[in-house]
């Protein structure tokens, strides 16, 4: 299981938010490239970056920031959401260099753009399942849907969608545990690999995902920031609960 550092970016600067909330914003730096080598130099094998103010607005706001970092870093797999709601923005990503495009709003509003998309571009394109008591969130998390994760997710499974990233919101930047009964039942109810985000607050959260079958990755923000986590520990007890490799590694 990789774990996967998160670099949100607002306004320019590398952010942390509360529950999806864009005025509780933290900054934790100023320049998200500075912030995107420190990851690398910790031995970081992908980053997970999201542009928040395009997930707000409905196209990439801070595009030129991630191209950046995917310059600088030309053989590390990015994955990147936000903003990304048509097809010449996944062109435009993925010739700059990233690896992975997350879509959430448009996986649920046009799932078959999901699917041409996935053909297309064979296991680059992720879908972001953002959830607040089990049902999914769209437009930068600001609408609550009557869908349900699970069955939803499974939609997705004959799309051949790269890998499913689940997000508890009401506990996404928290710190006060991840979500690992929803999210393990979601890597049990579907065939496509399911990455972990929201609330990771520690090792032990780090350990108990990797020993859950499905879950191939875990995303982590504040608890990285603020210490509470260190990332080479991190990623050595996931490597030895999960092993090492397989996904993305």
């Amino acid at each position: 299981m990789l774990l996967i550092p998160a670099i949100d970016i607002k306004d320019g600067k590398c952010v942390r938010l509360r529950q999806g909330d864009m005025n509780q914003a933290t900054v934790f730096a100023d320049d998200p490239v500075s912030v995107a080598q420190r990851w690398v130099d910790a031995g970081a094998r992908r980053l997970h970056i999201v542009d928040l103010d395009g997930a707000i607005k409905g196209e990439p706001v801070n595009a030129d920031i991630v191209r950046r970092i995917a310059e600088r870093h030309p053989a590390l797999p990015i994955q990147i959401g936000g903003g990304i709601r048509d097809q010449a923005t996944v062109d435009s990503y993925l010739q700059a260099g990233v690896r992975y495009v997350i879509m959430g709003t448009q996986a649920i509003n046009q799932p078959r753009l999901i699917s041409d998309l996935c053909t297309e571009y064979p296991d680059q394109v992720m879908v972001g399942l953002d959830a607040k008591d089990d049902k999914v969130a769209t437009d930068g998390w600001s609408k609550l849907t009557k869908h349900d994760v699970i069955d939803l997710a499974r939609r997705f499974d004959d799309a051949d969608v790269a890998a499913i990233i689940y997000t508890d919101i009401a506990r996404d930047g928290m710190m006060q545990g991840v979500n690992i009964e929803a999210t393990a039942a979601l890597a049990q109810a579907v065939n496509t690999p399911v990455i972990a985000s929201g609330g990771i607050r520690n090792i032990d959260d780090i350990k108990k995902l990797a020993a859950r079958a499905g879950i191939v990755g875990a995303i982590a923000g504040r608890a990285l920031y603020e210490g509470a986590l260190d990332f080479a520990q991190g990623q050595c007890a996931a490597d030895e609960i999960s092993g090492a490799g397989g996904f993305g590694g």
